[in-house]
């Protein structure tokens, strides 16, 4: 296919309910950075998009753990993965969110047009319920045991651990996040994207790149790790998928639709339209003509850079979407990633097994591009990979210190000796020379471009450091330490041509390592350089003046090597305790309001229609009160009658099952999952203050 006119490129959009770790990194955001600057570096007209993902289920269930509401997590988030995306060098053109009001407007005028087109289907079906809380599950409130690999911590649309997307209702053993019990299943009404109906165009798109006619994008260049999942989700048989959600917090099912109270868009349609949402953004900011031609002109190659667990979203899901909206341009290429693994395990962000980038980059600004070193050679393309301390320790100073870094060092301080920082040069010496010079960087450009443009990122920084490596070769061999005084000529042109290889490779190191490039063009004393001049050997001129050199990196030591395993496993050790993790810390003012008083259960009985509740009368002392409580799997009404017990009597009344239930009776849960009574160890009078 013929160069596109532009490029629209957009990575993953994060959950704003937790940080960013070193996996992510790896898998959607470095190599759409390197991406995007290889083709700024070649005055390409593209557009690079990412925003926080602000919506869904994992926002509000990190709200219920910190205690506060959705809105002030996805502040909270959105600000760090800005601040942490540009500390580490990743240039999105903006970065939005979908609390916006502007994506809201476009995410509800893409509903609505495709509700007025007769794209989607409304049907009643049972989905998961919570007695205890009166609530629908979304797919992240259910967890239970994976149906194709059995991991027991499944959720309701995805297997972390194998990868699976999952329907929740497949689940075995499904619980319910919120209480913790099985929930029960219950009919409820929503709207479908029937996906059986794209299945024919879609093989005809993905496998032979033609659709209506037209060729979109090569199927050759598509990953085989992406065309394999598609091909299994397509071999499966595609089924219609809800695209809506019974859900206190997200965009709403616009107000015209019939039967759309309390309805909210799902994520995963809501989620993608933000890159378009984003482009409008950017458009309003004057920051691009207008948004339509990165999304609507045949013109415009559309890259999604993700994870493997995002990738029937952008390459099936989304693309009907889009196709269904109409004008809309399709991806031509989804180039998606594998997961990357930590120290021999999977990165886990619930049991703190990561390495936390906003930690990273606060603690650590000097290795920012020693990281982004490693990380762009571990690049999950096709497979699983892994990051391990001493790997990262190995390839920064084997590698990265020892050919590249020790290159530019040698070439600097051997023109400061000799030559004042001067740009030396002698005509006849370098001709001799020349054609061994040009060798090295010959092929740079057109090699690690189209390494790049293919989405080969390892090969690619392999390239590079190959230059580095044949340029170390050059210089050894050459000694100009040792000719300095006796061939005085051949010593000019040999640092002449080593400093134009060091300009070639601070040209290549823009895509890889934007800090290291800036450094070596300030000691060059150059401004940047574009890819096209790379392969060339007069970037310098003679007698150009060299500024003060300084080391472009630093080795890794072995005593900070140490430090950051041994942070890794007591991390793991608190997380992975038997024992609940502390909830947040509280003041004292905080637990002066609750107001625990000891009672006696007086009489009891099981609640109509629900397995776990047991209705309680509790004797207060100064009054009797109903209390609801789950307890009837652990206790008969009989069993209870006459216990003492403490109960959290200034909690705000509450309706269960049409009963009002007036406070909260406290019990212990042992590690296997038993309640039992946190009773006084003698009777006390009822009303008695517990402090």
């Amino acid at each position: 296919m013929n160069i596109p006119k532009r490029y629209t490129i957009t990575s993953a959009l994060p959950y704003a309910n937790g940080p960013i770790h070193i996996g992510h990194l790896a898998g959607a955001y470095l190599p759409a950075d390197i991406y995007a600057r290889y083709l700024r570096l070649q005055n390409r007209d593209l557009v690079f998009i990412c925003g926080s993902d602000e919506h869904g289920a994992p926002i509000t269930l990190r709200a219920k753990q910190e205690g506060v509401s959705p809105q002030e997590i996805v502040d909270k988030y959105h600000i760090q993965m800005k601040e942490t995306f540009e500390k580490f060098g990743i240039s999105f053109d903006i970065f939005h969110r979908t609390s916006a009001p502007l994506h809201h407007e476009t995410a509800q005028e893409f509903f609505l047009d495709l509700y007025k087109k007769g794209a989607f289907i409304e049907k009643e079906t049972e989905q998961f319920y919570d007695e205890e809380f009166q609530q629908f599950l979304a797919d992240r409130y259910i967890k239970g045991v994976c149906p194709k690999c059995q991991n027991p911590d499944a959720y309701g649309d995805q297997c972390e651990k194998c990868g699976s997307t999952i329907n929740a209702l497949d689940l075995k053993e499904p619980i319910s996040v919120l209480s913790g019990k099985t929930p029960v299943l219950k009919k409820t009404t929503h709207w479908y994207l029937p996906l059986d109906r794209d299945e024919a165009w879609l093989k005809d798109w993905i496998f032979k790149g033609i659709l209506d006619g037209k060729e979109q994008h090569d199927p050759k260049l598509w990953k085989k790790n992406v065309m394999g999942q598609v091909g299994s989700w397509l071999q499966d048989g595609l089924q219609a998928r809800a695209i809506t959600r019974d859900l206190s917090w997200g965009v709403d099912v616009p107000a015209e639709i019939p039967n759309s109270e309390n309805k909210k868009l799902y994520v995963w349609l809501d989620a993608p339209i933000g890159y378009i949402s984003a482009t409008k953004q950017l458009a309003l900011d004057g920051k691009i003509e207008n948004w339509e031609k990165y999304w609507q002109d045949e013109e415009t190659a559309l890259i999604h850079f993700i994870g493997k667990d995002n990738i029937v979203f952008h390459t099936i899901i989304f693309p009907s979407i889009l196709k269904a909206k109409g004008s809309y341009i399709l991806p031509s290429n989804v180039p998606g990633n594998e997961f990357m693994n930590l120290e021999g395990d999977k990165i886990s962000t619930s049991r703190n097994w990561a390495i936390w980038v906003h930690e990273l980059v606060e603690e650590h600004p000097s290795k920012i591009d020693a990281f982004r070193f490693v990380l762009c050679a571990n690049i999950p393309e096709t497979k699983d990979s892994e990051f391990t301390w001493t790997d990262f320790q190995a390839r920064v100073n084997n590698e990265l210190v020892a050919a590249f870094g020790n290159f530019v060092n040698r070439i600097m301080v051997l023109n400061h000796k000799y030559y004042n920082g001067l740009v030396p040069y002698h005509e006849e010496e370098f001709l001799k020379i020349k054609e061994e010079c040009f060798d090295i960087v010959k092929d740079a450009k057109q090699k690690i471009g189209s390494l790049i443009e293919n989405y080969k990122f390892r090969e690619a920084l392999d390239a590079f450091m190959q230059v580095a490596r044949d340029a170390n070769k050059f210089l050894t061999s050459k000694e100009p330490w040792k000719t300095a005084k006796t061939k005085p000529e051949e010593t000019q042109a040999v640092l002449y041509a080593s400093l134009q290889i060091v300009a070639n490779l601070a040209t290549i190191t823009q895509v890889f390592m934007p800090n290291a490039a800036k450094s070596i063009f300030n000691i060059l004393g150059i401004d940047a350089l574009q890819w096209e001049d790379i392969s060339r050997l007069d970037l310098l001129t003679p007698g150009h003046q060299l500024k003060e050199n300084h080391l472009i990196f630093e080795k890794i030591e072995d005593d900070f090597v140490q430090a950051q395993i041994e942070k890794l496993h007591s991390t793991k050790k608190i997380e992975t305790s038997k024992y609940p993790k502390m909830k947040e810390e509280i003041q004292f003012d905080d637990f002066a309001k609750i107001d625990i008083r000891i009672g006696t259960i007086v009489a009891a009985k099981k609640v109509e229609k629900a397995d776990k509740l047991l209705e309680l009368s509790v004797d207060m002392g100064f009054e009797t009160r109903t209390i609801i409580s789950g307890i009837a799997l652990h206790f008969s009404p009989e069993e209870v009658v006459g216990k003492q017990v403490q109960v959290l009597v200034n909690l705000a009344p509450r309706k269960m099952r049409g009963v009002e239930s007036q406070g909260m009776i406290l019990f212990a849960e042992d590690l296997e999952g038993k309640l039992h009574f946190v009773s006084p160890q003698s009777g006390l009078e009822n009303g008695s203050s517990v402090s």
